[in-house]
This record gives structure tokens, C-alpha cells and sequence, in this order.
């Protein structure tokens, strides 16, 4: 076959990682209930600056952010070298250059619609104060190993198994003292209160309505059987926020968690939590048991879905949509999968660590009479350790600062005498065919990704937070791919089409986070859009994945239902020809001249029962394009490693829509 014509990506092929700031991102509507932004807006229409301020857009807007980021208030970002303040993350998110540990500038190509910083909230702060020789903190024999760790000279390669080995041992000695009375536990909660303080002030600082958004947030960290089973805890405002947020320290139980957020909200505060990682959970992110290892009750579903109703589908470590153990029939399971269990190199047990996992366990829990505990949306985020999220493959600089902050480090190029010595302490080592040594482990599988998608009338906390809520959200891998999907029994091909085609799809039928009650035996109607990132590759197919039980098993069928270059889905196999997208993994180009910049689609599902219960939700693909080590090997002048993927099919999910058959809809 003849290669179709080929386009070389230009970006600076030098460590130093500094972009140009583009004007890029959503639709900006001057009167929305005149001229309301379409399916059939143009590229140039997408590039307009995403965080201009917007009057309330009755369709909704699409932004974008992260919310999951980490600062020098983080015990292992500090740890990692990490030198950058909640503010600095804040002014890195609204387009600004900010410090990398490694010594290098990052800066995004255009700027965020919101962000949250989410510090871990056990120790919060007090490994910066125990490095500062000249607190109180530091005068006890736990905090020695840390003190002075990043002042300038300290970042280098020799200082990598100093790191290693204060990490995590700080905290669980730490901890250990504090349980024998050593350290008079006030020391550390005062540290704890002004870094929070902090972390509040930085939020309000930076928050700009209708322009940017940011959030008082932090990260609730624990683990259980070495499985990660952590959460991000957003706050709608900042009124009247608790002085200190509940941490591991109070209990490793997230359903205490629940507990104390339900008791906030009684006071009035609004609050959500969002499990990230369920990749690493070895199964127990999604378990059909509570915690203590009873059978779930109404009780239980009812405020696990109150509590966290969205769930991190794709992140730096890893994506969490599916493994080829669990969906052996769908082609694109094997992506970016990091299959190691919480902060170990033991591998995770895939069932109960994936999301399509947990909604096919939601509707088995369903059929038993306890409710649905995983009906919940889903977005993306990056759980950088820089303040800095890193969402380009051409350009990535991972997430644990100066140990990931080059390509041998990362695993992508070959290491150096110095480094191989230095990485044994952290890492196992890779040797290849023709003996070269590459950093193993975790850091090979990461990626650049993710990022959190919503559809709000306006750019401020309150419309976005209450996105998060009806779990009209989305995820994607880094580019601003947007998505549209809706479902109902009026929605006619038109509104694909018509200037207030997007009003009438939300009059007549619900959207991506939502339940659809059964109408008679009629069939529903999906509607499903999706549209490029101007600034990325195009989109190759648009998919459907439904799961559904079907006599007590759970089933799963992906389905393609619009695919780029005027090719149809075979009407068998439900999948699109090939399109013919090659990459060059020599030079990373690729072919230019096929793809589509938007798709859309009106479907029916060829295998609906109205009897059985199911969920939908979309995948959209874009054309391959390199995958960051590749991108890193290029920059080196090496060969790509052996065993790493070249390339990557960037892509975005949309929350489910849950079809709820007649019999199973309680009226009251």
C-alpha cells in the first residue's frame, strides 16, 4: 500500500520544555439564545481563547482542567524536588511558565479553564517545614533525612537514592513517633493548618468568575492489601471551609470519609470525592463488599453515590477505562496500561481496578436488590507531583520531578553509568537485545494524561462544580477533544444539524450522566458528537461501548457507529474499515490527509431488550500519533526501547447513560 502523504510535527526537539502560548479551546457564543454554538462549529471557532469570559451559554460550554495536582505541600512532591506553590500551579494552569524541579521552564500550549490543587492531606505541609534546619520541626530525628533536600545543588542525579530513601519512610516514622508521643502531635497540626490556609488562599487568589476556576480541594490518601485507594476531595466554595480536611490520620476507612463529608454538608458545606488510580487498587477500587467485607445495603449505595459521583478514568499513571483481561473482544483494551498494585512493582488484580469492571458490577449489585454503588460519571486529570500537569506526548516531563525529569530517567532512552547507578535504588533496570540498560518499573508506563472535560453554562465554581454533580463530564488523554451524547425516544437526525439542535436534544431527551427511563418497548435513540482538538490529530472512529446483563452475566460490545473518510461501520462486526492513518516512528509523522475533524452519529443499538437493564457511554479515537518515549527517543538520537509501544491512539470517554427498563423504575 502507498503511504498517504505525511506531516511532520514541528515542536523544539530539546529537553527544555517551552511552548508557545496558542488562543485555543472551547466555543465563545456572544448571544447564545440567538447564535448557540453547533456540532458544526468550525475549527477556527474552537480556537477562540477557551477562558474569555462567557455569558451563561443555555447549550453549555465545554472546559477544560485538572483535578488532581499536587504542589511543594505534598510530602513525596517535596520529596520529589518539587519546589512550586499552590499559587505557582495556579499561574501554570492560566498559561504561565513555571520552574520545573529539573532545572527546565514548562509551560502549557494555551491555558486551562479551572484546576485544583489537591495536596495530600496527611503531613500536609510538614515536609517542607522539617527540611528548613531553622524550624522546630526539624529538630527531631525523622526529619533529618530530609533537611536542606532541595536547596540549589541538591537536584542532581547523586542525590536520587537520598530521595528514595526518605520518601516514604518519612511518613511512616513520622507517623510511628506521633503514636508514641516523641513529637507532640500540635506541632504537626499547626504546620498542617497554615499549609491548608494556604492552600485556601491560593484558591481564592487565583479564581477568576466566568475566566478561570479554581477549587479548595485536597487529596484523601490510603491503601489497603497494597492496593492505592485514594480520592480527591473537592469543595463547591471556600464559605465556611473546615480548618483541617479529614486525612488518613483520622482514618484509613474512605467510608469514614463519607461519614465526615455528610456531616459537612449538614452544615452547608458542599463536597465531593473522586476515586483516582483504581488501576493500581489490586481490585478493591470496585469490590462487591463494603469495607469491613459485608454485603453492600441501600445504606451504603446510597451514600457511596452521594459522595462520588465521578470517578478519574485516565491519569498520568495509567488509564483506568479497561484491561484485555476483563474486555478481551474490544481491540483498543491494551492502552496505556500501568499494571502495578499502589506503591509496589507487584502486579494489580484487574477485576474490580477498572471502571467498565465496576458499572457491569453496579448493574449485577442492581439485579440483587441493593442499588447500583458504581453509577457514576467519569473524568480525567494527571496527578502530577510538579505543580504542572504534563498533557503532551511531543512534550512530556511526567510527574515525580527531578527523578522522571529526562527521558533516561524515565525509562524512554538509554541510561548513562552514573544514572544506572543511581536508579537501582528506586527502579529495576531493563537490559534489551543489544545490552542497553533502560530504567524499569512504573515510570515506562506512564503518560501524558489526562484531562477533566465538563459542559457548563458558565466558567465559574458553582456551574462547574453542579457539572460534576449531574456527571455531565468527560475524560480525555490530554487533547481537548470535546463530546456530545445524548439519549432519548424523540431525538431526530436534524439536531445533528440545526442551529438549536443541542437546546432540543436537552428538551426532549437526557445527557451523558444520566438515567433513561424506559418507553414502552420503543428503542432508544443516542445521539453521539464529537469534535478534534485543533491543535492535535484527527479523529479516526466514534464508538459506543454498551454493558448490559443479560441473564445474570455481564456482557460488554463495543460498537463503532461514525467513522472518518465517508466509511461506514460493517453492519456484522460493527467496526469501521481502516482508514489508512500510518505513523513514521523514525521522524513521528503522520499522514495528514485522512481523519475527520468532527464526527457525529445517530444510533440504535441492533442488540436493545427492553427488558434488560444497560449502560452506554462513548470512546471517540484519534489517528495514531507517537507516544511520548518515542518522542524521546527521537530527541536522544537513540533507537525507540523494544518493549515500549511507539505509538498512541489518543482519545476521550463520555460519562455512561444508564437505560432503566420500566420494571426495574419505581414510581412513586
Amino acid at each position: 500500500m502507498i503511504m498517504k502523504r505525511l506531516n511532520v510535527i514541528v515542536r523544539p526537539l530539546v529537553t527544555v520544555v517551552v511552548f508557545i502560548v496558542l488562543l485555543a479551546g472551547c466555543s465563545k457564543t456572544e448571544n447564545p439564545e440567538i447564535e448557540p454554538s453547533t456540532p458544526g462549529q468550525t475549527i477556527q471557532e474552537q480556537q477562540q481563547e477557551s477562558n474569555s469570559p462567557q455569558k451563561r451559554n443555555l447549550e453549555r460550554n465545554a472546559y477544560f482542567g485538572d483535578l488532581h495536582v499536587h504542589t511543594t505541600y505534598s510530602f513525596d512532591a517535596f520529596a520529589f524536588g518539587t519546589l512550586a506553590t499552590p499559587y505557582d500551579a495556579y499561574r501554570y494552569a492560566k498559561g504561565e511558565a513555571i520552574k520545573h524541579p529539573g532545572g527546565f521552564d514548562v509551560q502549557l500550549d494555551r491555558p486551562l479553564d479551572f484546576y485544583a490543587v489537591t495536596d495530600h492531606a496527611m503531613f500536609l505541609g510538614v515536609a517542607k517545614e522539617a527540611a528548613d534546619t531553622k524550624t522546630a520541626m526539624s529538630r527531631f530525628k525523622v526529619s533529618e533525612p530530609l533537611h536542606n533536600l532541595n536547596l540549589p545543588g541538591n537536584m542532581g542525579p547523586e542525590s536520587i537514592p537520598a530521595r528514595a530513601q526518605a520518601f516514604r519512610p518519612f511518613g511512616r516514622k513520622l507517623g510511628a513517633a506521633l503514636q508514641a508521643g516523641q513529637i507532640d502531635q500540635k506541632i504537626v497540626t499547626d504546620i498542617m493548618h497554615t499549609a491548608w490556609a494556604d492552600e485556601v488562599k491560593a484558591a481564592d487568589a487565583h479564581y477568576q468568575p466566568g475566566k478561570f476556576t479554581t477549587f479548595a480541594a485536597y487529596e484523601f490518601t490510603t491503601s489497603r492489601n497494597q492496593g492505592s485507594l485514594h480520592r480527591n476531595v473537592i469543595f463547591r466554595s471556600t464559605d465556611n471551609i473546615p480548618d483541617l480536611p479529614f486525612s488518613r490520620l483520622d482514618s484509613a476507612n474512605p467510608e469514614k470519609l463519607w461519614d465526615w463529608m455528610d456531616e459537612k454538608r449538614a452544615e452547608g458545606i458542599e463536597i465531593l470525592a473522586i476515586p483516582h488510580n483504581s488501576n493500581g487498587s489490586n481490585g478493591q477500587m470496585f469490590e462487591l463488599t463494603d469495607w469491613a467485607g459485608d454485603p453492600m445495603d441501600e445504606a451504603y449505595v446510597a451514600r457511596r453515590a452521594r459522595n462520588e459521583p465521578i470517578a478519574e478514568i485516565t491519569q498520568t499513571k495509567g488509564t483506568s477505562d479497561t484491561h484485555p483481561a476483563l474486555s478481551n473482544r474490544d481491540e483498543w483494551a491494551d492502552f496505556e496500561i500501568m499494571a502495578f498494585s499502589g506503591g509496589t512493582l507487584n502486579p494489580s488484580m484487574p477485576a474490580g481496578s477498572y471502571v467498565r469492571d465496576a458499572l457491569k458490577r453496579g448493574l449485577s449489585l442492581e439485579a440483587m436488590g441493593a442499588g447500583n454503588p458504581y453509577k457514576f460519571g467519569v473524568i480525567g486529570s494527571s496527578d502530577t507531583h510538579t505543580g504542572a500537569g504534563s498533557y503532551d506526548e511531543t512534550n512530556f516531563f511526567s510527574k515525580v520531578g527531578v527523578l522522571d525529569a529526562d527521558g533516561p530517567r524515565r525509562g524512554s532512552v538509554p541510561l548513562s553509568e552514573e544514572l544506572d547507578e543511581s536508579y537501582a535504588a528506586i527502579a529495576s533496570i531493563y537490559e534489551d537485545s543489544k545490552g542497553r540498560k533502560f530504567v524499569d518499573g512504573k515510570f515506562p508506563t506512564w503518560g501524558a494524561s489526562g484531562l477533566a472535560g465538563v459542559w457548563a453554562e458558565e466558567n465559574t465554581r458553582e456551574s462547574i462544580y453542579n457539572a460534576f454533580r449531574r456527571k455531565e463530564t468527560f475524560a480525555t488523554t490530554g487533547p481537548r477533544m470535546r463530546v456530545r451524547f445524548f439519549a432519548g425516544f424523540d431525538l431526530t437526525r436534524d439536531m445533528l444539524d440545526r442551529p438549536d439542535g443541542i437546546l432540543r436534544a436537552y428538551a426532549s431527551g437526557v445527557t451523558m450522566g444520566s438515567d433513561l427511563i424506559a418507553k414502552g418497548e420503543g428503542a432508544p435513540v443516542f445521539m453521539v458528537w464529537a469534535m478534534q482538538d485543533a491543535l492535535s490529530a484527527p479523529l479516526q472512529r466514534l464508538q459506543i461501548i454498551k454493558g448490559w446483563l443479560d441473564e445474570g452475566e455481564s456482557k460488554e460490545e463495543v460498537f463503532d457507529v461514525a467513522c472518518s473518510d465517508g466509511l461506514a461501520p460493517d453492519p456484522k462486526s460493527h467496526r469501521c474499515p481502516d482508514n489508512g492513518a500510518q505513523v513514521d516512528a523514525d521522524t513521528c509523522a503522520f499522514t495528514a490527509d485522512v481523519g475527520a475533524a468532527e464526527l457525529k452519529s445517530l444510533w440504535q443499538d441492533p442488540t436493545f431488550d427492553p427488558m434488560q437493564s444497560a449502560f452506554y457511554y462513548v470512546r471517540v479515537l484519534e489517528n495514531p500519533t507517537c507516544r511520548w518515549s518515542t518522542w524521546d527517543a527521537i530527541r536522544a538520537g537513540t533507537e525507540p526501547r523494544d518493549n515500549l509501544k511507539k505509538t498512541i491512539q489518543e482519545r476521550a470517554w463520555s460519562s455512561p447513560i444508564w437505560y432503566v427498563p420500566e420494571k426495574d423504575h419505581n414510581v412513586d
